[in-house]
């Protein structure tokens, strides 16, 4: 009897008290309502908001986190996303939170957010036309998110942008031909997926063809049916045959479709086109509910509880919510309704599942290596490939300063462009200092005052060579940057013009003779487009978007 006594002491000294030799994974059945509805609640959160939420994600009630922009270090969002889930390891079933983030370039991303590299907006992308090294940065910053346990990326955008006046989208989208958005939009899609990123494609229907920004109204589509499946509907139609992981909805009227709601409140939408006859099997998310385009309708927790019923699975509550107020009533209304109860156990089941997928459930999803060299390189390639010659109307390139024999030629090169982008601006001068040039810049505010007109006067006056570059987000034109640039214009004939960002500014500036267009604000782009003006590299690039422009 001792004898089988001290054996089982030692058994139990070996492998601790019998409940804890093997935790059971925890089952989807065993949730409560209000954890099930969790799962499918996404809260917006940065560095300096966290704590606020640290009790809804300690008690269950939250199942992911959007992390949002800010001037962030990458050890900084590491360690926040650190901290969110040793938050969630204190819920009653450990279940860790889903990390999501906006990743999609351009006017939405730049390099100093959240400490990640540069990513080329997908203009950029378009206009370089490689799909294959578009799949491979894709990859690599794929591989970088999961370094720091990101999980889910809400790229790419799959808008056409048939409309030069859209507000919000620009250089976002891949541009205003639906095969050509589909090609690449897979291609970064695929990258993504590679690198074990789950890549939510937006914004469903389409927001190409809006001419207000969803943030601030609410846009009505009038296209016909047969124009939104032509046009729009093409890019997600692909995507759902290719197994996109998930699809955001828009918080836009489509009168062809649904004439009372917006996309994110829509059966029609939601659960009858894209459910039932485009078949996508994947997650369907809202855009943020914060957004005054679904805050026309409701309250965020009355819009939360309409976007569950109309069949989204993820809920992305918005920045600007009272946690524990909203939390309480979407629970509240939950629990009122069978109907919504059901959709609520669908839905969150769905999302468990992802989990489970990914190995957040059991703890074996895996880190990979740095990849910065890599990265770095594939980008150089995309922007070598990118930059676009739109016209040059003096044949001015390449450059020939035409100087006396032993006098330096001197270049001034204007820029108008957020102080986040200064660190990229000095590599533009790279080429011409390697041919001995006399290099002035001045980089303007990007709304300049007098002293910026002064000054960038100033840096022209005796140049052989004036280069100004413009940036404008997407449709609305900077008035005193207009009148500025073209003032320098019409004082300096001999100029080149570079489109940094949208390319629909273009159209403002008939006197540049000479323009360039680059999609994106990077040091390999700012180079590339020097050495196009001084002939050391041929323009690849191929314009995405259809502009009326002079020849």
């Amino acid at each position: 009897m001792i004898k089988h006594l001290l054996y089982f002491l030692a058994v139990l000294l070996l492998t601790g008290p019998l409940q804890a030799q093997q935790q059971q994974p925890t089952r989807f059945e065993d949730l409560t309502l209000q954890e099930k509805l969790a799962q499918t609640l996404t809260v917006f959160v940065d560095v300096d908001s966290a704590e606020v939420f640290r009790p809804m994600i300690e008690s269950g009630q939250v199942g992911g986190a959007l992390i949002q922009w800010g001037n962030y270090s990458l050890p900084q969002t590491k360690q926040l996303i650190t901290k969110l889930q040793s938050w969630a390891a204190k819920s009653p079933h450990k279940i860790p939170l889903l990390i999501s983030i906006d990743y999609e370039g351009g006017t939405v991303y730049t390099p100093i957010t959240l400490g990640f590299d540069y990513l080329p907006t997908n203009m950029m992308f378009s206009a370089s036309g490689d799909e294959q090294a578009t799949a491979t940065i894709a990859y690599l910053a794929g591989l970088e998110l999961r370094r720091a346990g990101v999980h889910v990326n809400f790229s790419p955008v799959l808008d056409v942008n048939s409309n030069p006046n859209n507000p919000i989208i620009g250089v976002r989208s891949f541009g205003s031909d639906p095969a050509n958005v589909t090609k690449m939009g897979l291609s970064l899609m695929n990258g993504f997926k590679a690198a074990g990123i789950v890549s939510i494609v937006k914004h469903f229907p389409g927001h190409g063809d809006t001419s207000v920004d969803s943030h601030y109204q609410v846009p009505v589509v009038k296209a016909s049916f047969q124009e939104l499946k032509k046009t729009h509907l093409a890019p997600f139609e692909e995507a759902v045959k290719n197994g996109v992981q998930g699809v955001m909805t828009s918080h836009i009227i489509y009168p062809a479709l649904d004439s009372k709601n917006i996309a994110t409140f829509s059966k029609p939408i939601v659960q009858d086109l894209l459910r039932e006859q485009m078949g996508h099997k994947g997650l369907i998310v809202t855009d943020s509910l914060d957004m005054k385009a679904a805050t026309h309708f409701c309250t965020i927790a009355n819009c939360a509880v309409r976007a569950l019923n109309a069949g989204s699975d993820i809920i992305l509550l918005g920045r600007y919510i009272k946690p524990q107020t909203t939390f309480s009533r979407i629970y509240k209304q939950v629990q009122a309704d069978p109907e919504t109860t059901r959709r609520v156990t669908q839905a969150a089941e769905k999302v468990f599942n992802l989990k489970k997928e990914l190995g957040l459930l059991d703890n074996s999803r895996t880190l990979p290596a740095p990849i910065d060299k890599a990265y770095r390189a594939e980008l150089e390639k995309i922007s070598n490939q990118a930059v676009t010659l739109v016209r040059d109307r003096a044949n001015l390139l390449p450059f020939d300063p035409q100087v006396q024999r032993g006098k330096k030629p001197t270049l001034c090169a204007v820029f108008f462009s957020p102080s986040r982008f200064a660190d990229q601006l000095p590599s533009f001068a790279k080429p011409f200092m390697q041919k001995g040039w006399n290099v002035r810049g001045y980089n303007a505010a990007l709304t300049p005052k007098s002293i910026d007109a002064k000054r960038a006067k100033e840096c022209a006056n005796g140049a052989d060579l004036l280069v100004v570059t413009s940036l404008q987000w997407a449709d609305k034109t900077n008035i005193n940057q207009k009148n500025t640039i073209n003032a320098l214009f019409q004082a300096h004939p001999r100029n080149v013009f570079i489109s940094t960002m949208s390319p629909y500014d273009i159209v403002n500036y008939p006197q540049a003779n000479t323009i360039l267009a680059t999609y994106g604000l990077n040091k390999y782009v700012l180079q590339t487009a020097a050495d196009i003006i001084l002939g050391n590299l041929q323009p690849q690039g191929k314009m995405p978007v259809d502009l009326p422009l002079e020849p």
